[in-house]
């Protein structure tokens, strides 16, 4: 398989701080690829040495996950695991779960690593990771840190500069939005009138006091405006809220599922199975809403939640970005037909985007508190830039409204195709002039994206495996999949958007096989030609993928 360009350049430099500080840390929030780019950084630093490293994760399925991945990518090298099951030094790579590994014996059989990978980052600093990258050191001072995570400022506010001195790269959320990898964010600020009640809110530890929130937004008129709100903005979408307390969920649920909205709930108390059970529902399309107390901030997904409610603040950008994130990702097709995912809508009633402004999150080692730009708008008469929070323009007067909506800047991201299509490995021909079908070759696959009644369709094919619809939105998000699919099935030797074959002319036998008009067309390319009988010979599948994608979509919506 290929890496994106930029993710390749995230690996480039994790590669190049490692060598001049000895550690460093990668940041890049979900839809980057993040395991890939680890597994990858770990696979150049070890190639052709008999370098040893561990991977460290804090839960199950995230070292499943990451053992999966860096298989794929690298599968010359030879992996252990340690953790509940299976305590295994053997490979040249040991993923290991952090639990079971901080256990005496298990470190004391930790043997002398050359490179300690730490996903997940920002937990780098906890006593049990400590001890294990302490042990790593005793054994080794030259062991190398490397470290990656989407949230690198800590909601305790402690900073990660004891283990980590610098910062190789960040890939941003609107790097993601624009290339087609995420769904950009639609936000709003919305009043019920407790905003003045909610600013004033004390904190308990280092958030606020979430009882005390409950006390403001846990009322019946509050409720019912919230459902009110998500029924004239969102109502058609699968949505995740998030709120203060048990009691206020338990509210909130109750007043979705009497406004005839199926709705379910989770908290941290229920047991396991019955969590699994509500989510089962849930990502089965039985529950329309699923309202929670910080327990889907992180580590859950389900990419049609397509709105995110914020019926809490948030002292830390971090977490806002968490919950946001929840509804970001970009849908499969095969894996949720008859779902077109374009954007996602994020209703905030409480006071979190007009604290933290973007979604964005300038990395600060340090985490020293206050730091950093306060939030600001642009005020639609005078046009200047005024605090987030200001109900009143202080230069012209302008009166915002105060109990309607208004589109905050988590939006704010400049979206630009080009970018993509300049950036990709893979030289994508436009098939037939239309800017409607575009299409790229590889050695062992293709790929392609058509228009079609008001939205694109993504489709690609492998050798030996069937054709198969990658994504079906926005344009931006169609060519992301799409090119994902080659750089999934592709090595950097058949990735050819610079060989010099692709200007040559269409050859005689590819002109046989081709439509008469093209056999006059003395422009056309070896490369064209090759792409548009790829068309050609898999054109009945494409058909049959995008009118069956067209009918499972509008039996959806009847």
């Amino acid at each position: 398989m290929m890496l994106r360009p930029r993710q390749k350049l995230f690996v480039e430099r994790s590669l190049s701080a490692l060598n001049k500080h000895g550690n460093t840390l990668g940041i890049a929030p979900t839809g980057a690829g993040k395991t890939i780019m680890l597994s990858a950084t770990v696979g150049e630093h070890l190639s052709g040495n008999g370098a040893k490293a561990a991977i460290l994760a804090h839960r199950d399925e995230l070292t499943a996950q990451n053992h999966a991945k860096f298989r794929r990518v690298n599968p010359g090298i030879t992996t252990s695991v340690l953790d509940a099951s299976q305590k295994s030094w053997a490979g040249q790579v040991t993923f290991a779960m952090v639990p079971t590994l901080t256990r005496a014996a298990n470190l004391d059989a930790m043997p002398r690593l050359d490179l300690l990978v730490i996903d997940e980052a920002h937990h780098a600093i906890a006593q049990s990771y400590r001890r294990i990258i302490d042990r790593a050191r005793d054994h080794n001072p030259e062991c190398r840190i490397y470290g990656v995570t989407a949230t690198p400022n800590r909601g305790d506010r402690i900073g990660l500069r004891e283990v980590f001195s610098n910062v190789a790269d960040q890939i941003r959320l609107g790097e993601l939005i624009a290339s087609g990898h995420l769904v950009p964010p639609r936000s709003f600020i919305i009043d019920v009138g407790v905003q003045d009640e909610l600013r004033n809110v004390r904190r308990s530890g280092d958030d606020f006091d979430m009882n005390e929130v409950a006390r403001v937004m846990n009322t019946i008129p509050v409720t019912d405006a919230v459902v009110r709100h998500w029924q004239e903005k969102a109502g058609d979408r699968q949505t995740v809220v998030f709120c203060s307390t048990i009691a206020h969920a338990e509210n909130v649920a109750a007043a979705f599922n009497a406004a005839g909205v199926p709705t379910v709930m989770v908290t941290g108390d229920m047991p396991e199975a019955e969590r699994r059970a509500v989510l089962a529902a849930y990502a089965a399309g039985e529950a329309r809403v699923i309202v929670n107390v910080a327990v889907l901030t992180e580590g859950w997904d389900h990419p049609p939640t397509s709105c995110v409610v914020l019926l809490r603040p948030s002292s830390y950008k971090a977490t806002m970005i968490q919950m946001v994130g929840r509804g970001l990702r970009t849908v499969d097709p095969v894996e949720h037909p008859g779902i077109i995912k374009r954007d996602c809508i994020v209703l905030d009633f409480g006071t979190s985007s007009q604290i933290h402004g973007c979604l964005e999150q300038d990395v600060d080692l340090d985490s020293r508190p206050g730091t950093g730009e306060a939030p600001s708008k642009t005020c639609p008469s005078c046009e200047a830039e005024i605090p987030i929070a200001a109900m009143e323009c202080p230069i012209c007067g302008h009166a915002f409204e105060a109990g309607g909506h208004a589109a905050a800047p988590l939006s704010d991201f400049i979206m630009t195709e080009v970018d993509l299509l300049s950036r990709s490995s893979f030289k994508w021909c436009d098939l037939f002039g239309d800017d409607a079908s575009l299409l790229a070759n590889g050695f062992h696959g293709w790929a392609g994206i058509f228009f079609l009644n008001g939205a694109w369709h993504a489709v690609g094919g492998a050798r030996g495996e069937q054709t198969r619809l990658l994504s079906i939105g926005e344009r931006m998000v169609a060519l992301a999949a799409a090119d994902d699919w080659l750089n999934e099935h592709e090595t950097d030797e058949s990735a050819h958007k610079t060989r010099r074959w692709l200007r040559e002319p269409a050859t005689d036998r590819q002109l046989a096989h081709l439509q008469p008009e093209r056999r006059h067309d003395y422009s056309l390319t070896r490369y064209h030609a090759s792409a548009l009988l790829t068309f050609k010979f898999n054109r009945r599948n494409i058909r049959h993928l995008i009118q069956s994608a067209q009918g499972a979509t509008l039996a959806r919506a009847a």
